[in-house]
């Protein structure tokens, strides 16, 4: 069995992070302040991380300078591959966030509204640097819609056929967003995760409601995903992405120490 990777994840406003629940907006200032990006990714490096995520939830033409500037930043210094997303909306997009050193560029609403992208980035830079986030919503019983723009547009489209669409076109990795655990520390959503995990032939980070380590543990081994992506439980110190591991390797989930 592959390892299975253990991923932070950077929410990036205005070139600081930031942390919100179940999709909270900026504008509404429902958001809290928690750092400066690269002091934080250089500690999640220096605890081991096997990935970080950046995000830019600015996304317009000042936040994109802003991001550039943070993953150049971030690149130099750390060690781990990068991942980022946020605003993506063109393949010239793409390149100048993986010219700035990032590894992945991750796309949810521009893939939706133009799933071309996925496959012109697929075949510019590698499916490998393309990711597909997915921000998922139960919507009934044994039904997840997608929904884009942070969460607050509904699309109609299902979860899984559309994570299903989304590698067909190129993408070789899938996040799934739980609107409905995010930021919550509740745990995670098994059941949509284990779904898209045996639909699909790439690897699905799992993200949203992490809180405790039964519930990394848990959408490891019951979700099948092959990652976990947390905020909340890193920022504010409630375990180190150390700890997590240490955690998972006892539960016999491997893992790289």
């Amino acid at each position: 069995m592959l390892a299975k990777r253990v991923i932070p994840c950077l929410d990036v406003h205005d070139g600081h992070v930031t942390r919100g629940v179940q999709f909270g907006k900026a504008e509404a200032g429902e958001l809290r302040n928690v750092g400066d990006p690269v002091a934080l990714a250089l500690r999640y490096n220096e605890q081991g991380a096997d990935e970080m995520v950046f995000f830019d939830i600015t996304a317009t033409a000042h936040g994109r300078a802003t991001m550039i500037d943070v993953i150049e930043r971030a690149a130099d210094e750390c060690f781990m591959p990068l991942t980022v997303g946020g605003g993506i909306r063109s393949v010239q997009d793409m390149h100048a966030l993986l010219r700035a050193g990032a590894d992945k560029t991750s796309i949810n609403s521009s893939a939706l509204a133009t799933p071309a992208l996925i496959s012109q980035g697929a075949e510019k830079f590698g499916s490998q640097c393309i990711v597909v986030s997915i921000d998922a919503k139960k919507v009934a019983p044994g039904r997840w819609a997608v929904f884009s723009h942070g969460g607050r547009k509904a699309t109609g489209l299902d979860a899984v056929e559309w994570a299903k669409k989304a590698v067909a076109l190129g993408a070789g990795e899938i996040v799934l967003n739980s609107i409905d655990a995010d930021g919550t520390k509740a745990g995670f959503d098994l059941e949509i995760t284990r779904r898209i995990s045996e639909s699909v032939g790439v690897p699905v980070v799992a993200s949203g409601g992490a809180g405790t380590l039964e519930h990394m543990a848990a959408v490891l081994l019951e979700g099948k995903a092959d990652a976990v992506l947390a905020a909340s439980i890193f920022h504010f110190g409630q375990f180190t992405v150390g700890e997590v591991k240490k955690y998972l390797a006892s539960r016999n989930i491997p893992v790289r120490l």
